[in-house]
C-alpha cells in the first residue's frame, strides 16, 4: 500500500470508524438513539418525526426507532406522533417488503405520495434540452430526481405537521458518499450514524426485527433499466469490506485503495458546498 493511501485510510478512520460489532450493547443502543430522537424533537420545539418507509433494513431499523420515540415522547407531549411515508414511483417492485416494515414498525400514521408524475415531468422538461445523453445516464439521473422529489415530498410533510426529516444515512454509506446528495443525503437528523451496515441489522434484530427484514439485500431501486439493482454491485464492493475497514480489521491493499478512492471521489457530497473565502473585505477604517 503506498503511503499517501495509507496515511488517508488513517484520516478516514479517525473520522468515520466504528465501534466493533462485539462489542456494542444493542440495547443500550435502542435507547441512546431513541433519547436522541426525543431531546431532538423537544429541542426544536416540533411534535411530529417524519420518515419514507422502503422496506429496506435501514429504513426498517429508523422506523422503528422513531415509533418508540414518538411512544416515549407521548408522556409528555400528547402530539407527538411518528409519520411512516410511502413514496413509491408508480408501483414498486418490492412493495410486500415495504408492507412487512410497515407491520413491523407500526407507526402512528402512515401517508403514501405517489412520485411518479412529478418527476417523469420535471425529467420530461430537462430532457428536451439534452437529447443527445446517453439513455443509461439519462436514467440514472432520473434516479436521483426519485431521491430528491421524495426528500422534498417529506419536507412538505413535516412542515405541515411541525416535524422534522429522519434520515438513515449510516457510517458505511457515509464513507462512500452512497446517496444521493439533496435527496436521501438531505435530512434534520441521523440516528443511524456511528454503525457500519452490519451493526444496522444487528440493531434491526434487536429491535425484534425477523430475519426477512434484517437481512433483505440493500437496494436502492431508482433506475428504471436496471430495477432492483444491489448496493453492492453498484459500490462494487461488498458491504462486509466496507464494514470490516471501518472496525479496523483491515482489507487488502486493492480493497483499502479502492475505498480511498471512493472516499475521495464522494467528497463533496459530504461538505457543505465551496465558497469564495475573502470576496469582501469592509474598509477598517470607516
Amino acid at each position: 500500500m503506498s503511503d499517501t493511501d495509507r496515511k488517508a485510510a488513517e484520516r478516514i478512520l479517525a473520522e468515520w470508524g466504528v465501534q466493533p460489532t462485539e462489542d456494542r450493547d444493542w440495547q443500550a443502543e435502542i435507547r441512546q438513539r431513541v433519547a436522541f430522537l426525543c431531546d431532538a424533537l423537544r429541542s426544536a420545539g416540533r411534535s411530529a418525526l417524519v420518515l419514507g418507509i422502503s422496506g429496506g433494513v435501514d429504513s426498517t431499523v429508523t422506523g422503528k426507532l422513531c415509533q418508540l420515540a414518538a411512544d416515549e415522547m407521548r408522556n409528555t407531549d400528547p402530539a407527538a406522533q411518528f409519520i411512516a411515508v410511502r413514496l413509491p414511483y408508480g408501483t414498486q417492485a418490492d412493495e410486500e417488503d415495504a408492507q412487512a416494515a410497515l407491520q413491523f414498525i407500526a407507526p402512528d400514521r402512515i401517508m403514501t405520495v405517489d412520485i411518479k408524475a412529478s418527476v417523469d415531468a420535471l425529467h420530461a422538461a430537462v430532457m428536451v434540452n439534452a437529447e443527445d445523453v446517453d439513455p443509461a445516464a439519462a436514467d440514472f439521473e432520473r434516479g436521483n430526481v426519485k431521491a430528491r422529489v421524495r426528500m422534498a415530498a417529506q419536507y412538505q410533510i413535516a412542515g405541515l405537521h411541525q416535524g422534522l426529516v429522519v434520515g438513515t444515512d449510516h457510517n458505511a454509506e457515509a464513507v462512500t458518499g452512497f446517496f444521493t446528495k439533496w435527496g436521501d443525503g438531505a435530512c434534520d437528523l441521523l440516528p443511524l450514524r456511528g454503525l457500519n451496515k452490519r451493526q444496522v441489522r444487528r440493531l434491526a434484530s434487536a429491535l425484534g426485527a425477523n430475519d426477512e427484514l434484517a437481512h433483505k439485500q440493500a437496494t436502492a431501486d431508482l433506475e428504471d433499466l436496471r430495477p432492483l439493482h444491489a448496493d453492492e454491485a453498484a459500490l462494487g464492493m461488498s458491504y462486509d469490506v466496507i464494514d470490516d475497514f471501518l472496525e479496523f480489521k483491515g482489507g487488502t491493499e486493492e480493497q483499502v485503495r479502492q475505498l480511498v478512492a471512493q472516499y475521495q471521489k464522494t467528497q463533496h457530497k459530504r461538505c457543505d458546498p465551496p465558497a469564495v473565502m475573502g470576496a469582501f473585505r469592509p474598509d477598517s477604517s470607516d
